[in-house]
């Protein structure tokens, strides 16, 4: 049986918020049903377009964006260059204007209530994330497609799966956690350096060191931007930024127009606990705050939890001189394998693992890449992901709102710092004496989310989401 293969490029994409499943999923899944209208000849015949979500993405598809995303994808519009600032207008514009610029190459009628519809009582068995879409061609034919977006911007096209993808010839295939430490203890090469070796079978390794940098680019701008912005949330919640006061609060009233200059200033503070912890959490709340305003986030390896692996590597960069091309690299590469593990063992979708898919999958990565980066052995990277998903196992997804704001935004600053405490414990740690082995955290974590009820999984209709009333302010 051929295995799924995974590079690091998949596990971390750029994007925009809020949602990778909700919103860079459902956005991909329009961009490829133009294209395949496209594809067959059906694009310049195409008369009108009906858009039907199942499952989750109904269910809170709106608080997640799933409705502008998938609006911008039909457009032709890219998550990886659209500009920010234009999401919202162009979304209400199609809103107001009752037309749809299909590919950016056809204009047609599109009236928002009446052509996307919200099937809150109506699932597919494949996935709890499905859109389907239907093109009504001039002929009186229909063309139609279903997709399923199944966590971290991963999309698969009904009646194909991702074995059918181009298969390379991978130099240290994994597909559990013992093939990664086995390729490591017999190679002695690294978590992060098996990484680089297989990800040769894709392309150079300059152009993917380059494309690493530039996805560090994205975390590093958003968390900067993140800690300069102030203001509430979108969405109605009427969530306050927190990041900017914090920032201002622990760095003074001086302002900092560039990054460099700015990490610098943090570095001047000192490395006291309270001062450091601050930091991890105003870094994950800025890169979060970001996510829920539409903002460009890295999928890490989800856009829900995309603020724990910014958070620690930045804590890395600043408090434990990391600045280094290579130690970036390194820290990227070492997480993408711990979080490739993951998704074929288990799930990094909230919709089918609750939010232990994502918190806790992301926090496990950054305490992988984290202990590699300070000099842990190949058996303590493994320790720390495994530290660090223990203590998450179990975690519902219960978005208030069905926005990712409450607990959401609060939960990367736990995972964040759970990383670095898996880290350290794993450090400190002889891995030969550890109970609970990689794999056996990933298989529970798997059966954790088969036993959940189907109301903890991103649907808003059980914990939090259900026992606060949205009318009330929450922070």
């Amino acid at each position: 049986m051929i295995k799924e293969q995974i590079s690091v490029f998949d596990i971390f994409k750029i994007g925009i918020g809020p949602s990778s499943s909700h919103t860079l999923g459902p956005w991909r899944a329009a961009q490829q049903f133009t294209a395949s209208l496209k594809e067959h000849n059906f694009l310049e015949d195409v008369e009108m377009v009906k858009i039907l979500l199942y499952g989750s993405l109904a269910k809170t598809g709106k608080g997640h964006g799933t409705d502008v995303a998938i609006l911008l994808g039909l457009t032709g519009a890219d998550p990886v260059t659209f500009d920010v600032d234009a999401v919202t207008p162009t979304f209400e514009r199609i809103q107001n204007d009752k037309k749809l610029n299909l590919a950016g190459n056809l204009i047609i009628d599109f009236d928002y209530h009446n052509d996307l519809l919200f099937l809150f009582a109506e699932s597919l068995p494949f996935h709890p994330n499905a859109v389907t879409f239907q093109a009504f061609l001039n002929n009186g034919k229909a063309f139609s497609e279903t997709y399923y977006s199944i966590g971290g911007g991963f999309v698969v096209k009904e009646g194909e799966d991702n074995t059918q993808k181009v298969q390379v010839d991978l130099p240290f295939p994994v597909e559990k956690a013992k093939d990664l430490l086995h390729w490591c203890l017999s190679t002695g090469l690294k978590v992060s350096e098996i990484v680089m070796e297989n990800e040769l079978a894709w392309r150079p390794e300059s152009v993917t060191k380059a494309g690493i940098l530039q996805h560090f680019a994205v975390m590093r701008d958003c968390i900067f931007r993140g800690c300069h912005t102030t203001g509430f949330l979108p969405g109605g919640l009427d969530v306050a930024r927190r990041a900017f006061p914090l920032n201002k609060r622990l760095i003074g009233k001086s302002e900092y127009t560039d990054y460099n200059s700015w990490v610098e200033a943090i570095k001047k503070g000192g490395n006291g606990f309270n001062y450091t912890l601050d930091w991890v959490s105003c870094f994950a709340l800025a890169v979060n705050e970001e996510n829920a305003s539409f903002g460009r986030v890295v999928t890490a390896p989800t856009n829900g939890a995309a603020g724990v692996i910014p958070a620690v590597l930045q804590y890395f960069i600043t408090f434990c001189d990391g600045y280094t091309e290579e130690k970036i690299i390194q820290f990227i590469t070492c997480a993408s394998e711990i979080g490739s593990i993951f998704k074929k063992g288990a799930t990094i979708s909230a919709a089918m693992g609750g939010c232990q898919a994502e918190i806790g999958v992301s926090s496990a990565m950054a305490a992988a890449a984290l202990t590699e980066c300070l000099g842990g052995s190949q058996r303590q990277v493994l320790m720390a992901a495994e530290i660090a998903m223990e203590h998450h196992l179990g975690l519902t997804c219960d978005p208030i709102g069905g926005l990712v704001q409450i607990p959401c935004i609060e939960r990367n600053t736990m995972g964040a710092i759970k990383a670095i405490t898996a880290s350290q414990l794993a450090l400190q740690s002889n891995p030969d004496k550890a109970k609970v082995s990689l794999d056996a955290v990933v298989n529970t974590m798997w059966e954790t989310a088969l036993d959940m009820n189907a109301k903890y999984k991103e649907t808003s209709d059980g914990g939090l989401a259900t026992n606060i009333p949205i009318s009330l302010p929450e922070c």
